[in-house]
């Protein structure tokens, strides 16, 4: 499935718009009790085991995102948007966009 920020995918025109797709994750409170106890893996001011966590949460948002596209049919998800917002001390990452099919690759 091709995903994508953009409007359009180059070279493959819109045969069908399917309707907005979201995918979210949460991750709880505890998360951030983890990174801090793990503040030695910090490097240059980097924490890799929060962006670790980061990035699971964000493939995790895309990944529901996709299965709900297929279900209604589509073959790509263009114009995504990834929001990360904090609620009562959780990271919510929440992806959406346009499901539609494209014309395959030729």
């Amino acid at each position: 499935m091709v995903v994508t920020t953009t409007p359009t995918v180059e070279g493959r025109p819109v045969r069908a718009y399917h309707g907005i797709v979201t995918g979210e994750t949460i991750l709880g409170a505890n998360i951030f009790r983890d990174v801090f106890a793990g503040i030695r893996d910090i490097v240059g001011g980097r924490s890799a085991a929060y962006e670790q966590s980061l990035a699971q949460a964000r493939e995790t948002a895309i990944g529901e995102m996709m299965a709900r596209a297929r279900d209604l049919g589509g073959n790509a998800i263009v114009g995504v948007d990834l929001d990360y917002e904090v609620i009562n001390n959780m990271l919510m990452v929440s992806a959406s966009g346009t499901a539609v099919t494209i014309a395959e690759a030729g």
